[in-house]
């Protein structure tokens, strides 16, 4: 597994250096690409026809998910597992910089739960909210920032908690839709 996961890295982190353009590209879609996805969630909110019930639900599974999958499972987890980023272990320049434990990756943890929390309201944009999500996070294995199996575990994450989170506020709509006064 370990080689596989070295193998896949290889092949990522090979694009970069090749030409200043490609590492462009590979920055802006690791670096800059996820603020552009946050304001097109905002103004998802704000100008889908979804209705304001569902709007509001969304948002808070979306914020319930990405606090739980980023704010707190992945920092319990690298306060007890302490994974160094490629750049550290194999000693090369990466093309951007994180100081942090890399396990599990954080964008990968907040992006995939963020895309969970949309697909489970609105699968056209869930959709291409995790294509863009995919993007985002193979960016930041060509940049040299991650491993491959931290993504993987990131989305693992992120998928549970955007999944727990509806199930949460679909359990919470339920009950105080059919009470009785």
């Amino acid at each position: 597994m370990i080689y596989m996961d070295l193998q896949f890295f290889n092949i990522l982190h090979s694009l970069a250096g090749q030409s200043s353009f490609l590492d462009s590209v590979i920055v802006f879609c690791a670096e800059y690409l996820a603020y552009i996805l946050i304001a097109i969630f905002l103004g998802l909110l704000f100008w889908s026809r979804m209705a304001w019930q569902k709007k509001r639900e969304l948002f808070a599974v979306a914020l319930a998910s990405t606090v739980l999958s980023r704010g707190i499972i992945t920092e319990l987890i690298r306060h007890f597992y302490h994974h160094p980023r490629p750049f550290a272990a194999l000693d090369f320049q990466p093309l951007i910089q994180d100081s942090a434990w890399s396990f599990p990756s954080g964008h990968a943890t907040f992006f995939f739960a963020l895309s969970t929390a949309i697909y489970l309201y609105d699968r056209k944009w869930g959709i291409g909210f995790f294509l863009v999500t995919v993007v985002i996070t193979l960016a930041r294995v060509a940049a040299g920032v991650h491993y491959p199996s931290v993504i993987v575990g990131g989305a693992i994450i992120g998928l549970f908690a955007g999944y727990f989170a509806y199930f949460c506020m679909q359990r919470y709509v339920a009950k105080n839709t059919h009470q009785t006064y």
